[in-house]
């Protein structure tokens, strides 16, 4: 591997990490009741698709899974494309009065959890909402913190995070990659 990529988890670390964060759940919920997970579109709602089953086979009970959209919230939708790509929200349940677990892969400057957030609260108002990463690497620009984090990695500001999944990419693996200048 070239010496600007350093694997930081590999597949059976990204597994485990998912396995935790999945038992931290069910443990800060005690247990699946009203409990609902959504992930944030694209490696977020794989990773709560993973979260979901991993909780399924803990608990032997199946709990609602979504998939958020978060396109036209974003704060920097004008600087990322003049014809932005959104996709469909995929949330076939009530959010009202339920535990909602929003689930990304990176949490960073935390404008995407805002963008999430708004986007969460138009279609209801749920109990409560909390936040699963797999990767926190710092730099937050907004006070939001995740409640469930995979592997806490500070980075430097010429660094990024490549989280690549099985579902997207053909392999499991989390890379810091230093920016090419």
């Amino acid at each position: 591997m070239p010496k600007d990529k350093v694997c930081i988890l590999d597949k059976e670390a990204l597994s485990r990490a998912v396995t935790r964060i999945a038992h931290e759940i069910l443990e800060k919920n005690k247990g699946t009741g009203g409990l609902c997970l959504v992930g944030i579109r694209n490696r977020g709602a794989y990773l709560a698709q993973r979260l979901g089953g991993c909780i399924e086979t803990i608990e032997k009970e199946k709990i609602p899974v979504g998939i958020l959209d978060i396109t036209l919230y974003r704060d920097d939708l004008t600087l990322i494309s003049t014809k932005p790509v959104v996709h469909k929200t995929e949330i076939d349940f009530d959010i009202n009065d339920k535990n909602i677990v929003l689930v990304d892969d990176v949490l960073y400057t935390g404008r995407t959890i805002r963008a999430a957030l708004d986007a969460l609260v138009d279609l209801g108002r749920p109990k409560s909402i909390q936040l699963a990463v797999l990767i926190d690497r710092g730099h937050r620009e907004l006070p939001i913190r995740a409640d469930f984090v995979g592997k806490n990695i500070p980075t430097a500001k010429n660094e990024m995070i490549d989280v690549h999944l099985e579902e997207s990419d053909g392999k499991d693996e989390v890379l810091v990659v230093e920016k090419t200048v």
